[in-house]
């Protein structure tokens, strides 16, 4: 047994002084006060740092110039892992923008190999279109995008089975019966991509789609006569919704106001990309931002940029910031019992921090 220490605890819901995390086995046995830590354990101490929950990035498309869209192998996604865990995201779901078939066949065949070669981080594959609303592409390539036959998404959904973790869709452009069938199989449907009106995309959150994707960009915006799904998002009780808080996706005081009306429905993604030379999506990065063909294609955020960010310049409070990062991700994803917090029975997966958040140290498998 190990037992962890540092200055301070943050748990997820509390923060603890005089505390220790209990560990075995990479799973945390029991957080107690410092005096009833076994005696037979091994103490490692961080003081005078912190310890939080590890973060989760749910969209991230590749690092150290391979997309993984276009490098579906071990090297672009250990390159992913190491982006991700210098930015304090111990694990992520690769993603992969609307593109051939092909090419997520080749993306699912590359997560069994790395995971078979006891690769770390990757807790499922994420793919983001092809079947979404044209309208709202954004830097997707149109000539891809089509709404799909039952047959079309059988084929895909079995054979990434155990690796597809979540499907971004638009609502409007899917049937009532392609939706079910992702859901069926165990997969996150994320609304995103869309232009539905808002009783549209608020029917959508009522019949079984639990979050939205990159929230504000891609979708149907809130207007005063046409509250889109913007609007149906901030609205729903219990909808989820990512968002990306670079400043360049959506300007700080819009994260800020979202924030303020849903709370904890609200998470954070990187939806980071990396400079690309070929393929159909051309990354170029601009300052701290990436282009293609001219249109804003993604961020340069770690998950901790994104909370500095979120504490710094929107002014959300510390422990919200983290919780962003960790729990809120973990239960949008199904993986709420296991990460996210530092609690008993959940994975020993956490972070030593300064009090500038600083990363110092990593405690995970």
């Amino acid at each position: 047994m190990i037992a962890y220490t540092a200055a301070s605890i943050f748990t997820g819901h509390q923060w603890l002084q005089g505390h220790g995390v209990l560990t075995e086995d990479n799973m945390i046995l029991d957080v107690l006060p410092a005096e009833e830590l076994p005696s037979d354990c091994k103490i490692v101490g961080f003081n005078p740092h912190v310890l939080v929950p590890a973060f989760i990035d749910i969209q991230i498309y590749g690092a150290g110039e391979k997309l993984f869209a276009v490098y579906p192998e071990d090297d672009a996604l250990n390159r992913l892992y190491n982006y991700c865990k210098q930015g304090g995201a111990h694990h992520f779901l690769p993603t992969v923008a609307t593109n051939q078939y092909d090419v997520f066949y080749r993306c699912i065949d590359a997560v069994k190999t790395y995971w078979s070669n006891g690769g770390k981080g990757v807790i499922g594959l994420h793919i983001e279109g092809p079947w979404i609303n044209a309208i709202k592409r954004g830097a997707h390539i149109e000539q891809l995008i089509h709404s799909p036959s039952i047959q079309q998404a059988k084929a895909l959904l079995d054979y990434g089975k155990g690796v597809i973790k979540m499907i971004t869709l638009a609502p409007e452009v899917c049937s009532k019966e392609v939706i079910e069938l992702v859901q069926s199989y165990g997969v996150i449907v994320s609304a995103g991509h869309s232009n539905a009106v808002f009783a549209e995309a608020t029917a959508a959150f009522d019949n079984g789609i639990t979050t939205a994707t990159h929230l504000y960009n891609a979708m149907s915006p809130l207007l005063h006569r046409a509250p889109g799904m913007v609007g149906a998002v901030l609205n729903h009780p219990t909808a989820t919704a990512s968002i990306i808080p670079d400043g360049h996706h959506s300007d700080f005081a819009a994260v800020a106001i979202a924030k303020k009306i849903m709370g904890a429905r609200l998470f954070m993604i990187t939806d980071a990309v990396t400079e690309t030379s070929i393929g159909p999506y051309l990354h170029k990065r601009q300052g701290d931002k990436y282009v293609s063909e001219g249109i804003l294609s993604g961020s340069a955020l770690t998950m901790m940029q994104g909370v500095q960010n979120c504490i710094h310049k929107i002014g959300i409070h510390l422990d919200e910031a983290l919780r962003m990062a960790s729990m809120y991700p973990a239960k949008v994803i199904g993986l709420g019992g296991e990460l996210g917090s530092i609690a008993k029975g959940y994975r020993a997966d956490m972070l030593v921090v300064d009090d500038q958040l600083a990363i110092h140290d990593h405690i995970t498998k």
